[in-house]
């Protein structure tokens, strides 16, 4: 008995190793798409009363996410936490009708959102990349396809600079913090 129970974790092992060497795959993939670590957690407040705009720092760009769209931020499902990662490493998160905003560096990045509560689910994640150039402003927004069935619950798409304008005084500024 303790022969073929051996016998069996050998020949298991490929098949175990596979599917661990496989997550680790998808958790690289992700991070690739601009995603951060799936550890890491955000409690998110809202305020709807200050609209805050981002001023760029020396040498860097300003980029907001706003998460403005009924499905991408939860109203028909509660009130889930939207992450925002860039460059594989997560950097804010957003509720339902909020934003936020971050500096970045010049040149080539990814940026990524994905439901904190579903963040393994590729349809409740969207990544896209753009090129920061110092000084600019970017505005991307999370955003429900109109056919979900086309791939994917959820998009992250660019937002004209006049429309963000528009966004900032409807939306409701977040402040977040690691949950412990």
């Amino acid at each position: 008995m303790r022969r073929t129970f051996v016998v069996a974790l050998l020949l298991a092992s490929p098949v175990l190793a596979h599917v661990v060497f496989a997550q680790d795959d998808a958790a690289k993939a992700r991070m690739n798409a601009g995603c951060g670590p799936d550890q890491v957690k955000f409690d998110v407040k809202t305020d709807k009363k200050h609209h805050p705009a981002g001023q760029a720092e020396a040498g860097k760009a300003v980029v907001y996410v706003f998460g403005d769209t009924d499905v991408d931020n939860g109203s028909n499902i509660g009130t889930l936490t939207t992450r925002i990662g860039i460059d594989g490493a997560w950097v804010g998160a957003n509720k339902f009708k909020s934003y936020f905003f971050f500096p970045a560096s010049p040149g080539e990045h990814r940026v990524c959102t994905n439901v904190q509560q579903l963040s393994k689910s590729r349809e409740w994640s969207a990544a896209t990349t753009f090129s920061a150039e110092p000084g600019k402003v970017y505005y991307f927004r999370t955003k429900t396809p109109d056919h979900p069935n086309s791939g994917g619950l959820v998009k992250l798409v660019p937002v004209d600079p006049a429309e963000a304008q528009l966004l900032i005084a409807a939306s409701a500024y977040s402040t977040f913090q690691l949950k412990k």
